[in-house]
């Protein structure tokens, strides 16, 4: 099965958006949700026939993605992207790549930044 080039979490409209952008432009995309049914349903729905991949798990996303790994947050600005960073922390590798597409404080980005960097991530 073919790999996934880049991964995006949360599928609300901006990431459903992105993610039919990104496969228009010749990319395949893993997509990820925390509610599987959101996931399903964008795969039935817009997603059909595309290159696109959708994923139940943090584990499951990781699998999808050519190395090293490139996964982009497209969700909700404070706890909720600390909490995706750490969970992510457990489940990539050094030299993978976490990419935060919200709109973040610049004092948090500086302080993930340090914190993703310190796992040997990007």
């Amino acid at each position: 099965m073919k790999k996934a080039d880049i991964g995006l979490i949360g599928l609300a409209v901006m990431g459903e958006n992105l993610v039919m952008n990104m496969e228009r432009n010749g990319f395949t995309v893993a997509v990820y949700n925390r509610t599987a049914e959101k996931v399903d349903r964008f795969l039935a729905g817009r997603a059909a026939g595309k290159n696109i991949l959708g994923a139940h798990s943090l584990e499951e996303l990781r699998d999808l993605l050519d190395k090293p790994r490139k996964v982009m947050l497209m969700i909700k600005a404070g706890q909720p992207v600390d909490d995706f960073i750490d969970r992510l922390l457990e489940v990539l590798e050094p030299g993978d790549i976490i990419i935060d597409g919200g709109n973040s404080h610049f004092p948090d980005t500086i302080r993930r930044t340090a914190k993703v960097e310190a796992a040997g991530l990007y």
